[in-house]
C-alpha cells in the first residue's frame, strides 16, 4: 500500500503559516507591505485586543478586481514576479505569494476592494482557507481587509502568545519599520477605539521625530554619499546621544527594513573611541542599491539580505559615517607635530610686553644643621623648666613666675602659623598591616580578587560571589515590597524627563503600577514622554533611568501572557541588578559579614532569581587533593 500522499492546500497553508504568521505583528507587517506595494498614500491600522481579535488595514491604494481579489488568496499567486529572474529585480516588498494564503488558513478574513475605474467593489469572506462568500459591494477606492480571531483553529499557537501589551508593542515595532521606510505615506494606529498615534506625510527626519522624541533631532547628524556601488543617506547620532539600552538602530535597503550585523560593526568602529564601553549609538541609515546585487529571498520575514561585494560596501559605509562625525567635530582633534613650527610673535605687541626669562635665587649661606634662634630659645626654656622642677632654688634670679609667660609669648611669635596638611590618598594595599605584625588576629571572612568572599566552614571552605549575593538580597527586598504593595520613594527636586519609542509605551504603561510599589513615581506627559518625579530611596543618583526602564520593558516584553507573578519577579530582578555592587568593589570585614548574614536569612540562597550559582563549597578532602 502506498504511504506517500499529497497534503490538502489548507494543511499546506497552515504549515507555511508557521513561518510567515508567527504572531499578530507578522500579519500587520504583511498587510502593511501589501498596501505599500499598492501605492497607498494613507494607511489606517485598527486593532482590538492587540490584534488577537481584530487586525484591520484600510488603504487608498489601487485596489483589486474581483478576479484578482479571489486569486490573491491562492498559494503562490502574486502580481510581483512572473519568473525566477525577477527575484533579482525586485521593486516591491512582497513577491512570494504566501502571506495572504497563510493568514486565511489560521484566521477569519473579510476583504473589500475597489479599483479607481470600477463602479463597485468586491467583498470576500474566507475562514480557514475556505471561501464562504463573494459578492459585489459599494466601497471606497483601495482595500479594506479585516483579520479576525487569529489562530482560532490553532489553539496551541494562540496559547503561546504573549500578553496584550507585549503583542501590541511588537505590532507597533513593525509599524515603525514600515513608517520609517516610507515617510511620504500617512499612518494612523487605533487600538481598542483609542488612537495611539497619527503620522502625517513628511520627510525622513520629520518621521523620525514623529515616532520618537523631538529632542532626538538635536542629536542627529545627516550623512550622504553616492557612488557606483550604492547610495547612502540618513542620520547618525552625536556621541553624547549614545545609550546603554534601547538604542535606535535601523538599516533600510531600497526602503526595506533589514538587520545586518556586519554593517552594524562598521558603525560601531566609527564610534570606538567616542562613546563609553557598553553604549550604543542611534542611527537611521537608508541604502539604495541595484536590486540585482542583493538577495532578499533567504528568510521568510525578508529581514536578512545578502549583498554582492560586502567588504567594499562596508568600508564605504564606515568612511561615510566618519566623515559625517568629523564635519560636526565629533572626532578627537589631531595633535600635529610643532617641533619645526615657526615662532610668530603677537601682532602689535611691544617688546616690553614680552615675557622675560625666569631667574632662580637661593641663599648660599643656608645650613640645614644650624640651630635657628627659635630652636635655641626653646632649648633654653626647656633647661630652665627642668631646673625649676628638680631644684626650685636653682632658678636664675632673673627668672620668676611673671617672666615665664612673657618668654613663652616671645618664642611663639617666632613660630610660623600652623597650616592644615593636605590629605594624601593612601594606597589601601600599602595601608594594610603586614601579616607578621598581626599573627594573632583572626579574620572570619576574606575577600579575593574584589569579587569573592571566602569563609571557613566545618567541612572546608565556601566561596561566595558578592555581586550575585547582593543581587539576591536586593531582589528579596524589592519583591516583598511588590507583594506588600509598599515602596519607599524619594521625591526628586527636579524631575527627570525620559523619552521612549511609541512601540514601548504600551509595555511601560502596563508596569507603571508595579514600578510604583518599587518606589518609582512616573507620570506620563503624552507622546512617549515621561517625568520621573520619584525614585526608590536606595537607588543611586547616578543610575541611568532610561537604560533601567528599557531593561524592565524588555524583560516584561518576553514574559508569557497572564503570568503576573513572573512579570513582578522580572521587574524586581532588573532593579536589583541595576543597584547591586559592581565587581571589584572592596569590602570591609563588617560589610562582608552583613552581606553573608543577609544572604543566608533568605530561604533561596543557593541560586540567584535568574538561576545563577551564588556560592561554591570546597570540602577539606577536595582541598587536600589539590596538594
Amino acid at each position: 500500500m502506498d504511504i506517500i500522499h499529497l497534503l490538502p492546500d489548507s494543511v499546506a497553508n497552515q504549515i507555511a503559516a508557521g513561518e510567515v504568521v508567527q504572531r499578530p505583528a507578522s500579519v500587520v507587517k504583511e498587510l502593511l507591505e501589501n498596501s505599500i506595494d499598492a501605492h497607498a498614500t494613507d494607511i489606517q491600522l485598527v486593532l482590538r485586543t492587540a490584534g488577537k481579535e481584530l487586525i484591520q488595514v484600510i488603504d487608498d491604494g489601487q485596489g483589486m478586481s474581483p478576479t484578482d481579489a479571489r486569486m490573491a488568496f491562492e498559494r503562490h499567486a502574486t502580481s510581483k514576479i512572473t519568473q525566477a529572474s525577477d527575484l533579482f529585480a525586485l521593486q516591491t516588498m512582497g513577491f512570494r505569494g504566501e502571506a495572504l494564503p497563510s493568514i486565511v488558513s489560521v484566521a477569519e478574513v473579510d476583504l473589500r476592494s475597489r479599483r479607481q475605474e470600477d463602479e463597485t467593489g468586491v467583498w470576500l469572506r474566507i475562514a480557514g482557507s475556505r471561501l464562504q462568500s463573494q459578492e459585489a459591494t459599494m466601497c471606497a477606492k483601495g482595500t479594506n481587509i479585516e483579520v479576525r480571531n487569529l489562530f482560532f483553529n490553532v489553539p496551541a499557537r494562540r496559547k503561546f502568545l504573549k500578553s496584550d501589551q507585549t503583542e501590541l508593542s511588537n505590532i507597533l515595532t513593525e509599524v515603525q519599520h514600515v513608517a520609517l521606510a516610507n515617510p511620504g505615506v500617512g499612518f494612523s494606529v487605533t487600538h481598542n477605539d483609542t488612537c495611539l498615534f497619527q503620522l502625517p506625510p513628511g520627510n525622513r527626519k520629520q518621521r523620525i521625530l514623529q515616532l520618537f522624541s523631538k529632542t532626538l533631532g538635536q542629536q542627529l547628524i545627516p550623512l550622504g554619499v553616492e557612488n557606483d556601488l550604492m547610495k547612502i543617506e540618513g542620520f547618525v547620532s552625536q556621541p553624547e546621544g549614545a545609550r546603554k539600552k534601547g538604542a535606535l538602530q535601523y538599516f533600510f535597503v531600497n526602503n526595506r527594513y533589514m538587520r545586518h550585523p556586519y554593517f552594524h560593526k562598521a558603525i560601531m568602529e566609527c564610534y570606538q573611541d567616542l562613546i563609553a564601553d557598553g553604549s550604543q549609538p542611534n542611527y537611521f541609515i537608508y541604502l539604495t542599491v541595484d536590486p540585482s546585487t542583493i538577495d532578499v529571498n533567504i528568510h521568510p520575514t525578508k529581514t536578512e539580505i545578502k549583498f554582492e561585494n560586502e567588504p567594499a560596501r562596508w568600508h564605504i559605509l564606515m568612511a561615510t559615517v566618519r566623515e559625517a562625525l568629523g564635519k560636526y567635530n565629533a572626532v578627537p582633534t589631531i595633535d600635529f607635530d610643532q617641533t619645526d613650527a615657526p615662532e610668530i610673535e603677537p601682532l602689535g605687541a611691544p617688546a616690553s610686553a614680552l615675557p622675560s626669562e625666569p631667574r632662580v635665587t637661593f641663599n648660599s649661606e643656608y645650613n640645614p644643621f644650624r640651630k635657628t634662634p627659635i630652636m635655641e630659645n626653646w632649648q633654653s626654656l626647656y633647661e630652665d623648666f627642668s631646673r625649676a622642677t628638680d631644684k626650685p632654688e636653682a632658678l636664675p634670679s632673673r627668672m620668676n613666675e611673671e617672666s615665664l609667660p612673657s618668654r613663652m609669648a616671645t618664642i611663639l611669635d617666632d613660630v610660623p602659623d600652623y597650616v592644615e596638611p593636605q590629605s594624601v590618598p593612601v594606597d589601601p594595599l600599602q595601608a594594610v598591616p603586614s601579616v607578621e605584625s598581626h599573627k594573632s588576629t583572626f579574620r572570619k571572612y576574606l575577600q579575593v580578587a574584589g569579587r569573592y568572599i571566602v569563609a571557613s566552614t566545618r567541612q572546608g571552605m565556601i566561596i561566595i560571589d558578592q555581586q550575585r549575593a547582593h543581587t539576591t538580597v536586593l531582589f528579596d527586598r524589592y519583591y516583598h515590597q511588590i507583594c506588600r504593595r509598599q515602596g519607599v520613594t524619594q521625591q526628586e527636586l527636579f524631575p527627570e524627563m525620559i523619552d521612549i519609542a511609541k512601540a514601548d509605551v504600551p509595555v511601560l504603561e502596563s508596569i507603571l503600577p508595579t514600578l510604583k510599589y518599587l518606589g518609582f513615581e512616573i507620570d506620563s506627559l503624552g507622546g512617549g514622554s515621561y517625568a520621573v518625579n520619584g525614585k526608590p530611596a536606595s537607588l543611586e543618583n547616578s543610575t541611568d533611568m532610561h537604560a533601567l526602564l528599557m531593561q524592565m520593558i524588555e524583560a516584561t516584553r518576553e514574559e508569557t501572557h497572564g503570568v503576573r507573578e513572573q512579570i513582578d519577579r522580572s521587574l524586581a530582578l532588573q532593579l536589583s541588578k541595576a543597584q547591586a555592587m559592581p565587581t571589584g568593589k572592596l569590602l570591609s570585614e563588617e560589610e562582608m559579614s552583613q552581606l553573608v548574614d543577609a544572604l543566608y536569612d533568605i530561604p533561596e540562597h543557593t541560586y540567584t532569581p535568574d538561576g545563577r550559582l551564588i556560592a561554591v563549597q570546597l570540602t577539606a578532602e577536595e582541598l587536600a587533593n589539590r596538594f
